[in-house]
């Protein structure tokens, strides 16, 4: 009987793997109407809402939802572990790179419908939305987690009101 070469077996291993883990996930096909929209996870300042269009954002596969921000609503400085895409579905953000959120710095940008951005892992960043709020669709690889610059922007850290 002959004996297959290490590196083979590592191969036909990769091969497997991939086959099990990339299964194609169930078809979405949806209008805005049918989000089920509710309040976004607790790593969002309170007012934002999500609608989650495919996979688990809490997840390691892939995820994309849509957030409804109210008027003026803002996001501290923030990174991810996952890069961060983002397509402006309805009214306009502003999307700026840096340690705090500054709607005065130079490097902001205005994004309106149709325009897009990208956070890539660990950049630091900040957004806000215009007078007339936000929708956004957001998507990438999960889980989503957001580690604010400043802990003390953390939603998650707020101290419970008495």
């Amino acid at each position: 009987m002959k004996k297959l070469p290490a590196w083979s077996l590592v191969v036909l291993s990769i091969v497997a793997a991939t086959a099990v883990f990339a299964q194609p996930a169930s078809p979405v096909v949806a209008t805005v109407n049918e989000a089920k929209w509710g309040p976004a996870p607790p790593m969002l300042p309170p007012g934002a809402q999500i609608a989650v269009l495919a996979g688990n954002p809490m997840g390691t596969g892939f995820y994309s939802v849509r957030l409804k921000f109210p008027a003026n609503y803002t996001i501290p400085a923030h990174s991810h572990p996952t890069d961060e895409n983002v397509v402006v579905t309805k009214g306009d953000m502003t999307f700026g790179m840096g340690d705090k959120l500054s709607k005065t710095a130079a490097g902001n940008k205005k994004i309106r419908v149709g325009g897009y951005a990208l956070a890539p892992t660990g950049m630091n960043h900040y957004a806000y939305a215009g007078a007339s709020g936000a929708e956004i669709v957001l998507y990438g690889q999960g889980p989503v987690e957001f580690k604010y610059v400043n802990p003390a922007d953390d939603p998650r850290n707020a101290k419970p009101a008495k």
